[in-house]
């Protein structure tokens, strides 16, 4: 394997349309669970279906991964928009055809979207089974529709494609988190997601627009080859204006500030949909835009720099958050914002390997805990909160759920020589050392949140997993199944149905127990084959998606396989090592013997902290908590993370409560000026008229007669009044 040194040029080949049926098929699975429930199916067919057409997906893009040239290939699927036009101007056409762009960047984000995609919904065919029927086919539908969406983005060889999978990728998390639709709280959450999305989308748009007015086009191959060639001369603001408003339309898909507060919330859909959005598909969808779009970045000198402050800034402040949530997944959902953070930290040292390493990496051990935390959602009666969970580890049927998130705890830690540590060395690595994009004070930012990291993921293993059995379920969550199943619809995302409780010897009626020991109602209800099945083949992912970096260390390889990967792409510039020649120093030693030993001490010092507080002495993490609050000057510590340092407060009071005010004063404009006193108002002028002489013409004679007088006066009035205006 050797690095590419340019934006290969790409060919056309229609002999490889059948690459086309990796976007074929979850269209067709959206069909067919549309249909049944059209016919209201209530048997596992929808889950059947979308696993079957996402797992050909993955065979395809396999298939064209192993039969890869190396060289880009356009594969036109279909004509779509063909303009051409004349008049002024310097581009007199527009071409955006339905066409897939297949090269190794296209590839190595497939083969993990697709991959994982299928087996979260084999996960998924066992954890929604509960809602076979209308929901269940919903449901997989909106999978479905996602997968579909995703794989137009990421293969579209155009960006006007690209936005078309963007905004479906938007619509379908929108179903989704929006599920549980008779939830205030679900329905909120998915407006919330779409709304802040769209002003991202915007920023795409316009970069779009501006992409075409300044190189008249927006085919991949073709505008690669107008920078390769130094392009059009346009004005200046015009292009550097581009990369800000790319990074915009990634920093509102990819949840990084100020557009990350939809994610969190977005844990009100059920837990598959969290692990689909938040490991592999949605979230990685602006990571992907800037390494395709990479050469772009070039055209302003800070864009890059701007792209790895807002990383870095967000990774911290994501981190300090998830320290203080106690709700399993909300810590999860903290912790996918702060890693994308990383990626985009990656992307702004110039290292889109890293990025993409990280990516990868991330990906395999994020759907691992949240697919882990759904496990004991599914088993507990919804119950997240990790107070009120403890010593699950020795809890019959769920042993295999508790190491598999060891392991993910484990990774996202980035324990040394796992694949996460690998990936995030070298981001942390990259901002130390790698040329003129090294910005070593984010270095330093990276490290401290690797911490903060290890620390927050081992609080939650820690309080769930060790320590004295005690378990209740979520009364809230319980409530909710009781009224669904009563009501034959739908429930809380926990999965199991009255069924499966009564096979464990419990009914939802009784979902307010408390505690092992404490409620005889209550029992776990362990998962089966198809999520544990899962979740060990995705801990064995995670492990192995460490053997590009062992390859490398045994000497059996020259370089990174996901390197390689990228070197091939667009994505090229930043493809290298950084610090490869081991010339490079940090605190005196060796630049990767500095990181092996600072990153190893970030982990550990971060699950040592975790273990005092949370396992071996947690009557000393209520103790410091309270004495924070005691202390006015430390009180808004606690408080600020808890309280999420009140970003959507300050935004209701900024945006939102300024435009609803806006909002009614305009409403009330229109109704009551606009409307009522400009429009009614001349409207009623005559039928108020109308209503005044209405009684001189009801019938009787003296009526008329009076008419007729007042109408001879009128006259004669008028007439003296024309004289002696004469007279004078």
């Amino acid at each position: 394997m050797t690095l590419a040194q340019s934006i290969p040029t790409a060919t056309v080949s229609e002999s490889m349309s059948w690459v086309g049926l990796a976007l074929l098929f979850p269209l067709v699975s959206a069909v067919l669970c549309a249909l049944m429930a059209a016919f209201r199916f209530r048997g596992k067919g929808p889950a059947l279906v979308t696993a079957i057409a996402l797992g050909a997906s993955f065979a395809v893009i396999l298939r064209a991964y192993m039969t890869y040239s190396g060289t880009p290939v356009v594969i036109p699927i279909f004509d779509w928009i063909d303009f051409s036009w004349s008049g002024g101007g310097t581009f007199k056409s527009f071409a955006a055809n339905m066409s897939l762009y297949v090269d190794r960047l296209t590839l190595f984000w497939m083969l993990f979207v697709t991959g994982l995609g299928t087996l979260i919904t084999v996960y998924a065919s066992e954890y929604m089974e509960s809602d076979r029927g209308a929901g269940y086919c919903r449901f997989f539908f909106g999978i479905s529709i996602f997968l579909a969406s995703m794989t137009a983005l990421v293969m579209s060889d155009n960006l006007l494609m690209l936005y078309l999978g963007w905004e479906g990728v938007g619509l379908a998390s929108y179903l989704l988190i929006g599920y549980y639709y008779t939830r205030p709280s679900a329905v909120a959450a998915a407006k919330k997601a779409f709304i802040v999305n769209r002003i991202g989308d915007l920023g795409l748009a316009l970069g779009t627009f501006l992409i075409w007015s300044n190189y008249g086009t927006v085919q991949y191959d073709t505008l690669f080859a107008a920078l390769s060639s130094g392009g059009w001369s346009g004005a200046d603001w015009d292009k550097s204006l581009i990369p800000y408003l790319l990074m915009l339309g990634a920093f509102g898909k990819s949840a990084q500030i100020p557009l990350y507060v939809w994610l969190p919330d977005a844990m009100e859909g059920p837990t598959p949909v969290s692990a689909l959005i938040h490991a592999a598909t949605m979230v990685t969808a602006g990571v992907y835009h800037i390494a395709r779009m990479y050469p772009l970045f070039e055209l302003h000198p800070d864009a890059l720099a701007t792209v790895a402050w807002i990383g870095g800034g967000t990774a911290l402040l994501a981190a300090t958050i998830g320290m203080a949530q106690y709700d399993m997944k909300r810590v999860f959902a903290y912790s996918t914002i702060s890693q994308l953070g990383y990626m985009f930290l990656g992307l702004g040292v110039g290292s889109t390997f890293a990025a993409a390493y990280h990516t990868f990496t991330h990906a395999f051990f994020k759907a691992l805990l949240f697919l882990t935390a759904g496990a004991v959602m599914h088993g507990f009666g919804g119950q997240l909160d990790i107070r009120k969970l403890s010593g699950l580890l020795k809890v019959p049927g769920f042993r295999i759920v508790g190491w598999m998130m060891l392991v993910g705890c484990l990774w996202l830690s980035a324990l040394p020589y796992s694949a996460a540590f690998f990936s995030k060395d070298e981001i942390i690595l990259a901002a130390f050392i790698n040329g003129d994009r090294a910005i070593p004070a984010l270095g330093w930012i990276a490290l401290g949140t690797a911490a903060l990291t290890a620390y927050y993921t081992f609080r939650v293993w820690f309080r769930v997993w060790l320590g004295p059995v005690r378990y209740e379920p979520d009364p809230v969550e319980m409530a909710h199944m009781a009224a669904a199943h009563g009501a034959d619809h739908g429930h809380g995302d926990h999965g199991h149905d009255a069924a499966s409780h009564g096979a464990h010897g419990h009914s939802a009626s009784h979902g307010t127990g408390h505690g092992h020991g404490d409620s005889h109602d209550f029992h776990p209800h362990a998962p089966r084959l198809a999520i544990n099945g899962v979740l060990v083949i995705l801990g064995i992912g995670a492990v192995l998606a460490g053997l590009p970096n062992y390859l490398v260390m045994a000497g059996r390889e020259s370089e990174n396989w996901v390197q390689w990967m990228l070197a091939g792409s667009s994505a090229y510039q930043g493809a290298g090592v950084p610090g490869g020649d081991h010339s490079h120093t940090i605190l005196g030693m060796d630049a990767h013997r500095a990181m092996l030993l600072l990153g190893g001490c970030a982990t550990f010092g971060g699950i040592a902290v975790a273990a005092w507080l949370h396992l071996f002495s947690r009557a000393s993490a209520d103790r410091l908590r309270s004495a924070l609050l005691a202390n006015p000057l430390t009180r808004w510590i606690p408080l600020g993370a808890e309280r999420k340092w009140l970003v959507d407060e300050f935004y209701h009071w900024v945006l939102r409560l300024p435009l609803w005010i806006g909002g009614q004063i305009m409403s009330f404009a229109d109704r009551h000026v606009l409307d009522g006193a400009l429009v009614n108002g001349f409207g009623k002028l005559p039928l108020a008229l109308g209503r005044l002489f209405r009684p001189l013409y009801g019938g009787p004679l003296q009526g008329y007669a009076v008419t007729m007088a007042g109408g001879v006066a009128l006259v004669l009035a008028w007439v003296v009044w024309m004289w002696t205006r004469g007279a004078h």
